[in-house]
């Protein structure tokens, strides 16, 4: 997995061996990085099942200003901090390795926002339509914000208070970008 512009174009970030994790392939994520180029610059992000960080470092590659991390699993959250590490981001992520919910409860109590925020839970999981519940309840997305979900059924991404503002499948996954009504 590598960087695939900004600063730090080439660079790899480490991935976890031998894991459930999936990470976004390079051609998805270079595909989808040029649909939300113009959301990137100085944006605050959330990549709420980060895997190894990914998304949330691209982004700040290609700057981004600021990204919020998790990840419940320990063994991504090693990982993830040792991409920060790599990257020298630990003033630009901060991490947190909890469930999403009460990742996406503490957000909402701290009164953070967001103008980009990934979801790409594991697929067979309902995780994409609850944490869309939670993000529209706790009023997470900034008012031009914009929800990348990445899931390998179209139906698991519930556009009831969103507008679906692109669409892509790649393979057989879907890339669906929304946007607050």
């Amino acid at each position: 997995m590598k960087v695939i512009s900004g600063k730090w174009k080439g660079q790899t970030i480490l991935g976890l061996p031998n894991s459930k994790t999936r990470p976004t392939m390079d051609r998805v994520k270079e595909s989808l990085f040029a649909m939300i180029q113009e959301d990137i610059q100085d944006s605050t992000l959330l990549d709420l099942f980060s895997g190894s960080g990914n998304l949330a470092i691209e982004a700040l590659s290609q700057g981004a200003r600021f990204a919020y991390c998790n990840d419940r699993d320990k063994k991504a959250g090693q990982i993830i901090r040792k991409n920060i590490e790599k990257f020298s981001l630990e003033e630009d992520i901060h991490f947190l390795n909890l469930d999403f919910k009460k990742c996406l409860q503490i957000l909402h109590e701290q009164k953070q926002t967001f103008d980009i925020i990934f979801l790409d839970p594991p697929y067979q999981t309902p995780y994409i339509k609850e944490s869309l519940q939670y993000i529209d309840q706790f009023h997470l997305l900034n008012s031009k914000g914009k929800i990348i979900c990445e899931t390998d059924q179209l139906e698991k991404v519930p556009i009831k208070n969103w507008n679906v503002w692109k669409e892509k499948k790649y393979g057989d996954k879907y890339i669906v970008i929304l946007e607050k009504i």
